[in-house]
Formats: C-alpha cells, structure tokens, sequence
C-alpha cells in the first residue's frame, strides 16, 4: 500500500511538472512571436521604408545568414562585404544591431532582476532599486565623460562599480542578518546617492554634444546601436548566462531562507555574493551599451513567475526569452510613437511598468517576499 501512494506522488509529481513546462514553453513560444513581430516592424520602417514581405526576405536572407563572410565582419570587426545591396546593407549593417543589443540588454536585465530577487528573497529586488544599476552607471558615465579611451572596458568597469553599488547596499542592510525591507531601503539609500553624483557630472562637462548623448544614455536608449554594441555585449552577456543557469541549485535552497540553506549545508554567505556577482555583471553589460533602463528587471521576473512558479530554472528560462521579447517591443513603440520623434526606450519601459507594478501591488496581498 505505501508502495502504491509513493507511485501515485511521483505520477502527481511528473504531471505537475508536464503542466509547468507546457506553460514554460507558451511563455518561450509567445515571447518568440513577439520578438519576431517587433523586429519585422522595426526593420520595415524608417527612412528607406520596407514591405512585411521585404523585411522577412531580408532578414532571412540565406546568402547573409549562411555566409561565413559577413558574420566575420559583424562580430570581429572589418569592412562590409561589398556585394551587399543597398536593401541588405541598410537592414543588417543599421536596423538589426539595435534589435540585437535590445535582445541581449532584455534577457541581463530580466536575468538578473530574478537573481536578486530570489537572493534576496523579496519580489521588490531589481538592479535599479537595489542601487546596481546606478552603481554600474556611474562608472559608465565617467568613462564616457573623461576616459573615452577606456571605452572596449566598459562591461569590467561597469561591473566592478556594481559590485561596490551591491556591497554598499548589503553593508548598510546588515544588522545581524538582513531582511527584504532594509535591503530595499538601502538600495534606495545608495542609488540616491550615486544618482546625485551622476547628476552632478553635468556641471563639469562643457562640450554640449557630450552632455546630450550622456542624458540620452542615462535616460536608456537603443538609439544608435550598431554592431560595435553587440559586440561589447555579446561575450559578456553569454559568460554570465551560461554561468546563471550554472547555479540554478543553489538558488532554489537560497528561496527556501537562510536556515534551511545552512541545515542543508550551504555557506549561505558566501554562495549569495557569488550569485550576486553573476546579477551584477549581466546588469553591468545591459548598461554599458543601452544605459539605465528601469522595470524590465523587476517586471518580467513577476510576469514569469506567475505563469511558471519560482522553479528557477524555469524562471530564467521564461526570463531570456520575454525579456529580450518586452524590451524590443518597447523599443518598437519608442521609435514609432511620436515618428520621426524617438523616445529613449528608457522612457516606454517606465510608462508600461510603473502602471503594471502598481497593479501588481493593488492585486497581491503582502506582497514582498518571494
């Protein structure tokens, strides 16, 4: 008999798990339509303007995606093959760079916000509340202000300021432990603070050219992406996704709270920086090419998360693929809102999260924890 209620628990365990990937893969799948719905838009307008059928054709285009010749050019750096047409080269060489760098800075941050939301195990953890992403800003901002020639370091730079964002927030929430609100609180402290010293650039920056394109950058912006871009991002982005997906043990016992993580043996401590650093240099790379762009890490892990459950493997799955989903969108909506006026995509992801986080508050009840 106890034979026959082990069976039926591990029949009830395989169905439940049959039904939360089903649900895995209609985020997976959705995302994916979304994403290729986005990108024929924004390939099809601008100034040389393209039918639906031309853009497919172009971007599926075998001669490009199967030559080896313009991927060398594309991710190594060098010339442009010179029997591209004019149609080719305006799509590949201008318009997909930006959906890519969109792609690659949605899926860092929307994996990194659910990294430190389960480390921190409070579903208001994100880099830009938690002070990261301010963190990395400043340091991007400085090097784009006064130190242009540390430009190829941005993503290192941009995470060693992160890191010292994260452990400022950490120092300031010890007191024999922390908890999810004074985490909270001193990520709001910290980013403040580093917040008023970017500001305070602005005063000591007398070329105008270079105070636009750093408020254009602070405001979060895909605009003027091209493949240098993708190319700063790419490495750094696949390095901390490969190693996210690493440590999706670890994170399922850090959900389960500090005592039970110690009882299982864990240096929860030193298990949580580790992970931590992994948010911090997704974060890092997201900035360094598209610059400070709020919500998509606190928003897409709720998304996620109610379709999936907290699984986190799971989690960062459905997170690489709606964020980069979520993000291209806005950037759509950015470009053709108020066309030939372009919003910073910055702008969208905090007029489409800000209303949504506040349902999400109206509808949870202690709301807070994970």
């Amino acid at each position: 008999m106890a034979k026959f209620f082990e069976t039926l628990a591990e029949r009830g365990a395989a169905g439940s798990d049959w039904y939360a990937n089903s649900k895995l893969a209609g985020v997976v799948l959705g995302s994916l339509a979304v994403l290729l719905a986005a990108t024929l838009l924004q390939v099809s307008f601008g100034a040389y303007p393209l039918t639906l059928g031309e853009a497919w054709n172009t971007v599926f285009d075998p001669e490009i995606v199967l030559a080896l010749e313009p991927w060398r050019a594309f991710l190594l750096g060098g010339g442009i093959p010179d029997w591209f047409t004019r149609r080719q080269l305006i799509v590949w060489n201008i318009r997909l760079p930006r959906i890519l760098v969109g792609a690659l800075v949605g899926a860092n941050l929307a994996v990194s916000g659910a990294i430190f939301q389960i480390i921190t195990r409070n579903e208001l953890a994100s880099p830009y509340i938690l002070g990261v992403s301010d963190g990395a800003g400043l340091v991007v901002l400085v090097i784009l202000t006064a130190f242009s020639s540390l430009l190829p370091l941005v993503p290192v730079l941009a995470a060693f300021g992160g890191g010292i964002a994260f452990l400022l927030v950490y120092v300031i929430a010890w007191k024999n432990g922390t908890s999810p609100v004074r985490l909270v609180l001193a990520g709001v402290i910290v980013g403040t603070v580093f917040g008023s010293v970017q500001r305070a650039l602005f005063f000591f920056i007398n070329d105008l050219s270079t105070v636009m394109s750093a408020q254009a950058w602070l405001s979060g912006s895909l605009l003027g992406t091209d493949w240098a871009q993708v190319r700063i991002a790419l490495p750094f982005t696949l390095l901390a996704m490969a190693l996210a997906f690493l440590v999706t043990r670890e994170l399922d016992v850090l959900v389960l709270g500090e005592e039970t993580a110690q009882s299982l043996g864990m240096p929860v401590e030193r298990v949580r920086f580790a992970v931590a650093s992994i948010a911090v240099l997704s974060t890092a790379a997201a900035i360094a090419v598209a610059g400070l762009i709020g919500f998509v890490g606190l928003i897409v892990p709720h998304m996620v998360r109610n379709v999936v459950g907290s699984d986190s493997r799971r989690l960062l799955v459905g997170c690489l693929f709606l964020g980069p989903a979520l993000l291209v969108g806005a950037d759509v909506g950015a470009r053709l809102a108020l066309s030939p006026i372009q919003l910073p995509v910055g702008i969208i992801t905090g007029l489409v999260g800000g209303p949504y986080f506040l349902y999400l508050m109206r509808k949870t009840e202690g709301m807070g924890e994970v």
